[in-house]
Parts: structure tokens; sequence; C-alpha cells
């Protein structure tokens, strides 16, 4: 929990006047303030707990409705820009919210999301790196997909149950176990169980048939032990707003706890997640001027509009040979995530974290296509197929899902000793992981459903020689090693400290592709890649006065490719002997080195800080699309350069004054691509190798600035809130020739607290309004391209521009919600 509230019976300034005693902390192993190692929960300081005349008060749902800024500030002494929002915010938004959605109105967080309830995961830039360059961790473990390193918001916590969401935009701690953190990193911390039994239960009903229910048991200590448990169970659905289709979830979490003596804690979180969306479609800009939040081709792709594009259509009704029905892109998927993050005081000055995981999941997305069953593609061959024995003649429409099966486990252990002022962390991160990705074929129903069920894994298209046919085929396994090592020195009765480390990362993948063909290609069946990289850190904080204080930090990150360069995939060309989707087992990892330096000021009213930072990167990871010399299209990773950034991050929050709570972040943004992109172009007929002038371009994905307002008003009884945020144009292409429009967001919160009812000891009603204006606008730039237009390369030729496609922001929509704790 947060902080604690007020007696709500004095009210306004007077607040801070009141007798206000701080509960003292003795500064622990674990608890003074570093960079060095944070991710696990056992290390995080405890959030901020106020006394008022002896008395603590939870509004309910562990609302204090005393943080600072509404619960969007946090005090902290970390040496690095660090934001957080707690559950005084968390409490009063949409209970659907995921937490990439929550941490929308934070310095450096660009976020945008597709539908209300947040289930199809939205998407975030921070300073201008997309998630893919971010760490995500929950209860200490990775979150982040080990092949692309994306991150499905959707599918890690519920609302209810998250204590803290922290955004460090700058870089990753020294223990956090990620190796695609070249930008910051999202820690999420869960709830404690309650120390004596209840719960928590809430219902949400609201625009486009969205309902939701949640439902959370808290068994108090069990016996005469220390052991506390709790057990929620959370279910949604709802309609789409844009074009056909629906979202539904399943989701369970429990989390057991046993804390005893001076500082030994275990604790087990488990939360299994099962959902079922269709995919929004995406459009280009053009599609977007002409039609808006409607389709390139409303009435079907054998209606009126034929002649249109109509790969971006999802149609409501399935007409034969139709690829773009939405029940054809379905996205099932099922995960279930374990984390043990425990702590052992082995003696006064030693201490022992450990953090055991696993990680599973199964899921695909989906798309189908028209295909010559007599001719299916066999590496350089072709052979007929059929379905259990039956063939269809002519090119009948085929299923083709993307599946994904991943097993993950994995540990981060690490020895904290100290001796006085100086502070000594030894530790080593350890995961193997194995990531089968297919991808099937089977036969879609004269009702437009796949015959293969929704996952597409059964009743599959088996080719003549017994092989079931295959777009992409592979087995990854990844091996990481991780030895870190940090030092803390705090001196001058903790005035300044001094933080240095350096983490050493080992990352080893094994791949092997089994699709046919490629011993008669350059590509490989079977690649090894070693990744050894030295990541450096220091930092260091200084206490100006019990309110003023200052910090700078330096830190070297990298991001290793993606699993997707190890092979060859696709359509295979018998011209080029090469697959359409080429491998580059060569390319280097992406390294940056970040550098912040900034100050704050803390006091019992009032919050601030402000960061000015700076980014190098080199060897940028981009895939791009190119030409052969046969001037055919092949899609491939390349390593794209270096790029800059220098910008500034600031917020200021408060704690009540007439119980109002104002909240502002802001953040000026500038960057900068530093290299001419590797593309190919037409010179005089032929293709030649070539760079398009995008050097000294602002890169995409990166507004100039964005500004965040929140205030909360809270008297008790009585809440209501509203935030705006702003964010600049972005864009597209690297060479600056298209982009989307700035926008500005505006949301409202406002509930009532009833008095307790029976076995309801604080039953809320309240309601929130997303998108209050009902803003129309392009919220991401979902593939950002090259250049949109045609243009001369560096050698002279000329290098078509190509469609960037872009997600829809979410619209307006009213949800009602009655929650209570019991």
């Amino acid at each position: 929990m947060a902080d604690t509230t007020s007696d709500k019976k004095t009210s306004g300034v007077a607040a801070k006047h009141r007798p206000v005693k701080e509960k003292q902390k003795e500064k622990t192993a674990s608890s003074a303030p570093s960079m060095l190692g944070a991710t696990s929960p056992t290390d995080a300081v405890e959030d901020e707990k106020v006394e008022v005349h002896g008395h603590t008060h939870d509004l309910g749902d562990g609302d204090t409705g005393r943080a600072f800024g509404g619960g969007l500030m946090t005090p902290t002494d970390a040496p690095k820009s660090v934001s957080a929002v707690t559950r005084d915010y968390i409490a009063k938004q949409n209970p659907g919210m995921n937490p990439v959605q929550l941490i929308a109105l934070l310095p450096g967080a660009n976020v945008s999301d597709t539908d209300p309830l947040g289930m199809t995961g939205g998407d975030i830039t921070v300073r201008g790196l997309t998630s893919s360059q971010m760490g995500f961790t929950l209860e200490g473990f990775p979150i982040n997909d080990i092949g692309n390193f994306a991150v499905y918001a959707q599918e890690i916590a519920d609302a209810e149950n998250l204590k803290t969401v922290r955004l460090a935009q700058g870089s990753a701690d020294l223990d956090s176990p990620h190796i695609s953190a070249t930008g910051g990193v999202v820690d999420m911390y869960m709830i404690d169980p309650k120390k004596k039994m209840g719960g928590h239960v809430d219902m949400t009903y609201g625009s486009y048939n969205a309902t939701r229910g949640f439902a959370r048991f808290d068994t108090g200590y069990l016996g005469n032990t220390n052991l506390r448990a709790y057990f929620s169970y959370s279910q949604g659905r709802q309609d789409h707003w844009r074009g056909p289709g629906m979202d539904d979830k399943k989701h369970g979490e429990m989390k057991i706890v046993n804390d005893w003596g001076d500082g030994n804690r275990v604790s087990l979180a488990v939360i299994g997640n099962s959902l079922n969306n269709s995919s929004y479609p995406t459009t280009s800009l053009a599609s977007w001027k002409q039609w808006g939040t409607g389709f390139i081709n409303p009435v079907g792709s054998s209606g009126i509009a034929k002649g249109q594009p109509a790969n971006t259509v999802y149609d409501k009704n399935f007409f034969k040979g139709d690829n773009n029905y939405y029940k054809l892109r379905m996205n099932p998927f099922t995960n279930i995530y374990a984390s043990m993050p425990s702590t052992f005081k082995l003696t006064d000055h030693l201490v022992l974290t450990e953090t055991p995981y696993f990680w599973y999941g199964y899921g695909n997305g989906g798309g189908a296509y028209g295909t010559n069953m007599s001719q299916m593609p066999y590496g350089p061959t072709t052979l007929p197929g059929s379905i259990n024995g039956q063939t269809t003649a002519g090119s009948p429409l085929l299923y083709n899902p993307s599946l994904t099966q991943t097993y993950r486990p994995g540990a981060t252990t690490k020895m904290t000793w100290t001796a006085g002022p100086n502070r000594l962390m030894v530790g080593y991160w350890f995961e193997y992981s194995k990531q089968h990705q297919t991808s099937p074929y089977s036969m879609v129903g004269d009702d437009g459903r796949p015959e293969s069920g929704l996952w597409g894994d059964n009743n599959n298209v088996v080719l003549s020689n017994g092989q079931t046919a295959q777009y992409r085929d592979t087995l990854t396994q990844t091996e990481v090693h991780t030895p870190f090592i940090g030092d803390s020195l705090s001196l001058f009765h903790d005035k300044l400290t001094i933080d240095a480390g350096l983490k050493y990362s080992i990352v080893r993948r094994r791949g092997t592709n089994n699709l046919p063909g490629l011993e008669q290609t350059s590509a490989q069946k079977y690649v090894n890649t070693n990744y050894n990289t030295a990541l450096p850190t220091a930092a260091i904080r200084y206490k100006i006065d019990a309110h003023n204080q200052l910090f700078a930090s330096v830190a070297t990150n990298f991001r290793m490719p993606t699993n997707y360069a190890l092979y060859d995939s696709g359509t295979y060309n018998k011209i080029t002997k090469r697959y359409s989707t080429q491998a580059n087992p060569n390319q280097n990892p992406e390294i940056s080195i970040s550098e912040e330096a900034g100050w704050r000021y803390q006091d019992d009213l009032l919050s601030t800080s402000i960061t000015y930072f700076h980014y190098n990167f080199t060897n940028r990871l981009f895939s791009q699309t190119l030409l052969n010399e046969n001037n055919q299209t092949i899609t491939t990773n390349i390593n794209a350069g270096g790029s800059h950034s220098d910008g500034v991050d600031a917020e200021i929050g408060t704690r009540p004054i007439y119980h109002l709570r104002p909240y502002v972040s802001f953040e000026y943004l500038h960057a900068v691509t530093d290299s001419n992109i590797l593309s190919t172009s037409t010179l005089n007929g032929a293709v030649i190798s070539d760079y398009a002038r995008t050097k000294g371009k602002v890169s995409p994905q990166s507004p100039s600035y964005m500004v965040a307002f929140g205030l909360d008003y809270d008297d008790g009884p009585r809440f209501i809130g509203f935030n705006l945020k702003y964010t600049a144009k972005q864009y597209s292409t690297f060479m600056n020739d298209e982009h989307i429009p700035g926008y500005l967001r505006m949301n409202i919160h406002m509930g009532y607290r009833f008095p307790k009812w029976g076995i309801f000891k604080s039953p809320i009603i309240r309601l929130n309004l997303q998108n209050l204006s009902n803003n129309r606008y392009l919220g991401y730039v979902s593939s950002p391209v090259v250049a949109a237009n045609s243009s001369t390369g560096v050698n002279g030729g000329t290098i078509t521009g190509k469609t960037a496609y872009y997600r829809v922001a979410s619209p307006f929509a009213a949800l009602a919600t009655i929650s209570s704790d019991f």
C-alpha cells in the first residue's frame, strides 16, 4: 500500500499543519538508494507510510487519498530518473486497464490503446524507444517475449492486484533480467495478501457491451503460521468498436507470502491468462484520410468497392475466398507465469535474494490465403497436399496462423554484503528457453471458420510425402548467463551515494530451421550465435539538504537480435533459391549508452523532479525490405547504423491542498538518426545497393514534446479526477516525409464511497469516461518505413517509397464500476 490518509474531518491546507509522524525505517542493504539492484520486489523500497495521530486509513482497494499527485508520483532517492503510479491512482481507474495504460501520464511515456478495456494490449514508446527496446518485469521476472522482445500488456496482471508500476525511463538496474533493454524498464509489483481474512469484488459494465467481473479472496494468516495468501479471478468481454469482432479474457492470479524473523521472506506469485481476441486492422494514412475509422471496403471483398485494396478490411460477412473475414484474424493465447522472489537474512551483514521463475505461453496470430493444394510449396519443389486424405481443386482459402509455444525457466540470485557505509552486491542471472514457432495450413469452412479450430494446430494440410506443410518451422533455444557485481558507497551520513557496477551478459542462441530445401540455398538449417557483452554502470546522488537532491548516472545497455533474424522463412523463390524472408544471423547487438543528470525537491506537500538525458545508439536493429538482383522483394534484418537523442523530463505533484492533488509532467525530445540506412534502388533499370538519405532526420515514433496534466479531488466520500495529455506529431518514416498529427486525449473518473453495509466494508461506485471529447486520431505508428515517397539514394538510384501503417486509437467510452472490500 502507498501512504495512509489524513483524518477526513480535517480538510484543506490545514491538513499539512497537523502533527504528522513520518514512520522512520532503518536503512538496510536492500533499501538503500541505488541503481544496482531493485528489480525484485524484496529489493523495492516500501512506499512511504504516514501515520496521523496514530491512525491509518484505507479508503477501499488500497487507496489512501494522500499520495502525491493523486498516486502519480512517489518519493524516491534513486540516482536516476524513476516515475511510478500507486494504488491511489490505480484504484480509481477503469479496472480493466492494463499496466501500460496505467503509466500513460508519466514523463516520457507515449501510450496509445485500441480498445477501452485494454484487451488488445495497446502500444508504448518511451523517449522514442519502442516496448521491444525496453525491459518489463513482474515480481522480478522478465515478461518480454524471448524471441522478438515484444510485450503483450493484456496478459500481465489485473489492475486490482497491482501495487505499483514503476517506470525507469533511462536504464535498467544492474540485476534486471533482460537482453533487450537498450532503453528503460517497467517494473510491476503485486500487492501482498492481507493479514486478516477478507477480499475484494468489483463489476464493470460499459460501452461496446463491455462487461468485466473480478473477485479476490484473502486468507489472512493461516492458523498459527506466518503464511497468508490470496486467490483472484477475473473475466471480461467486449465488442469491437471498429469493425466486427470481440475480445474475451479469463484471468487468474494467486500470491502466497511467508515472512519471519528479521527480514526473511518467501513469496510465490502465479498468473494464468487465457484471451481470445480478433485483431483491429491497421490503416494507411491514405485510407485514414479517405475513410476515417471506417474501412477501405466497408461492404465486403465482393461488394461495390472492388478495385480498392482490401488488405486492411476485416469483413462482417464471409464471402467465399474472402481472406479478410474477421474470424480468420483471431489471436488466441494462453500464458502461465510463476515467480518466487525470496530474501534470506543470513547474518546482520549478509542477505541472499533469490528469484526463480517460469514462463509458459502458447498462441497464434491468424491469417488466411488462397493456396493451390495440388502444388503446395515444399522447398524448391511442389507437392500435392490433402486434409484427412481429402483435397480441394483450384486455390481454396487456407487458414495459415503463426503459432508460438514458449517454455522459459530462469532465476536471478544475488548476495548483498554491507559493512558500515559500503554495500557490495554479487549476483548471477541464468535463463534457458525453448521457443517452437510453426505456421501450418488448414481448410476454411463454408461459414468462414477455420476447420482446424481456433488454434489452427489440427486437421492440417499434409503433403504427399507425409510432411505437414509449413510457412515457417523453427526451434530456438536461448541460454543466458549474466554475472554482475556492484558496489555502493554511502558517505557524509547518507548525503552522498556513489554506485559503480558491471554485468557481463553471455547469450547463446541455437536455432533449427525445419523448412525443406535449405541445403540448396545459402541459408542454414542449424544456427549458433554467441553474444558476449560487458555492461558497466555508474551513478551518484547527493542530498543538498532534507528536501533537495542532485543525481547523475551513466549506463550501458544492449539488445540482441531477434530470433527471426536467424532463419529463412516464407515463400520459396526458385530463381534466387532463397525464401522471401532471409536470415541474417551475423547482426551485431544494439548498444546504447545513456546519461542522465537531474534535480529533485521533495517535502511533506510537494514532490518535483527534472532530468536531462542523452542517448547514443550504435548498431540499431531494423527489419528492412530490399530488392534482390532480379528486382524481387525480400525481407531481412539489418544493423541500421547509429542514432542519438537529447531531452528533458519533468514532473511535479502535491499532497492534498483543499482535497486537491494536481500533477503535471512534461517531456522535450530531440531524437536524430545518425546514419544513412541501407536500401536498394533502381538505376537505368538495374537494381543496385544504395542508402537512403536518412542521416540527420528526426527518428520515427519520437514526438518532440508531450505534456500531461492530472487533477484529483478526494474528500473521503466523494472523489473526482480529470487528466489530459497532448502528444506532438510523430514521423512514421526515417525520411520524415510522412507523419501523424499531434493529438489531445482527456479522461474523467468520479465516484462515491458509501458507508459499510453488511459484509461490504467499503462499497464504491465509480464512472470512468475515456477519450472524453471522442477525438478520432491515429495513435501509434505500427510499422515505420524508410520513406513513404520515392527518393534519390546516396548512390544515385531511385528508392521506391513504401506504405506505413498505423493503429487507430480507441474512441469515447463510458464504464461504470461497483466495488467493495469485504
